[in-house]
């Protein structure tokens, strides 16, 4: 089973939002949407798909989400511009 790691971010770019799902697609259409009305990504607006990583079981896919959020600002920044420097929506490239 598929499972992807994946950041988004608000328009400014000033948030960054960490998660995991096996459904890529159809979770960052539920942040678009604002599905779970009071997240912490509807909250802040956090819906722009930056950066994902596809992993080959949920279980990897958890184990990177929990590594990434230990990990700095800084370092995820570095990881968004290295794979999407521009920071564009990756939403439609799914």
């Amino acid at each position: 089973m598929k499972a992807w790691t994946y950041m988004t971010a608000n328009r400014p770019n000033s948030v960054i939002y960490t998660g995991v799902t096996s459904e890529l697609k159809y979770r960052i259409q539920s942040h678009k949407t604002k599905k779970y009305k009071k997240s912490f990504s509807a909250r802040y607006n956090v819906d722009k798909l930056v950066w994902f990583e596809e992993f080959d079981s949920i279980i990897a896919a958890r184990a990177r989400e929990k590594q990434l959020k230990a990990g700095s600002r800084a370092k995820k920044v570095k990881l968004i511009e290295a794979m999407n420097p521009e920071w564009k929506d990756l939403y439609e490239t799914l």
